[in-house]
């Protein structure tokens, strides 16, 4: 049985990048989810509860993105993987 390990390579931008103090997770719009997996998405992995959830959801259709969430290069990091694998558009900035 072998162990497969992946590994990450980032570019010198990113890394100068991550070195900020505070990041924040951007949430994209897109023509692929609905309002209602948005919003559970918020809900169940940022704790907003359903009001904010809905005012996220309609800033990012109105707006084209919204941030939804600051903190450190690494803990964003971790949101977004989260996110993307629900299927949503997201970046740390």
């Amino acid at each position: 049985m072998s162990t497969e390990t992946k590994e990450e390579t980032f570019t010198l931008e990113e890394i100068l990048t991550s070195l900020k103090t505070v990041h924040r997770l951007i949430l994209w719009n897109d023509d692929v989810n609905t309002f209602e997996h948005v919003i559970y998405c918020m809900m169940k992995y940022l704790d907003y509860n359903e009001s904010q959830s809905e005012k996220i959801a309609w800033k990012v259709h109105n707006e084209g993105k919204c941030p939804v969430l600051e903190g450190s290069f690494t803990e964003m990091e971790v949101y977004r993987k989260i996110l993307q694998q629900e299927g949503l558009t997201v970046t740390v900035d």
